[in-house]
């Protein structure tokens, strides 16, 4: 900006959008400081470079209070643990169950983790079928975002809170396949 500007001719752009032409750096310098604003360049790879008069110092009050606005509207998405064992209790599954529903709901991605421990890696079939048992008990409140899969002496699921759009798409599938069905009956 100002008297940074290396290049000798620029294009010049004052603070409304009006194209002032093409022009020597010093003289559309000389225009910024008669208006009181600054000369920025907005785009130096072009020829000649694009400079623009604007206030630079309201510019960037600007920009700083449109990137706190897009900041606050961001949300964190945590991703919660759930470990158990392929050998699991019925009673401390549905415990693990209640937990990973209250993480959903509360917006957090649930990773579910089995551990093998001993020779329990041949049973991984098991460990399968009771992650598969967790996500249909949680179809309502969640979608397989990653099915189980098997990593070293674990398997691994993750699950992400239901949306809308997670909704509206399961809807389409689900009449796409029940369309299919009828189309093979005629």
């Amino acid at each position: 900006m100002n008297d940074l500007i290396r290049a000798r001719e620029v294009r010049v752009v004052d603070a409304n959008g009006d194209q002032l032409g093409i022009m020597s750096a010093r003289e559309a310098l000389g225009i910024a400081g008669d208006r009181g604003m600054d000369l920025v360049e907005v785009a130096p790879n072009a020829k000649p470079p694009v400079c623009r008069i604007m206030d630079y110092g309201k510019h960037r009050y600007e920009q700083s209070k449109r990137d706190k606005a897009a900041k606050k509207k961001q949300k964190v998405v945590n991703i919660k643990e759930i470990r158990m064992s392929p050998k699991i209790d019925e009673h401390d599954f549905e415990v693990k169950l209640k937990a990973a529903e209250r993480f959903l709901k509360s917006g957090d991605k649930v990773k579910v983790t089995v551990r093998f421990r001993g020779r329990e890696i041949v049973h991984s079939n098991l460990a399968r079928t009771k992650l598969d048992s967790l996500a249909t008990q949680l179809k309502e409140v969640a979608v397989v975002e990653r099915p189980p899969k098997l990593e070293g002496r674990q398997m691994i699921a993750v699950l992400a809170p239901r949306t809308d759009t997670s909704q509206k798409a399961e809807t389409t599938k689900a009449a796409a396949r029940q369309g299919d069905t009828v189309e093979a009956n005629n």
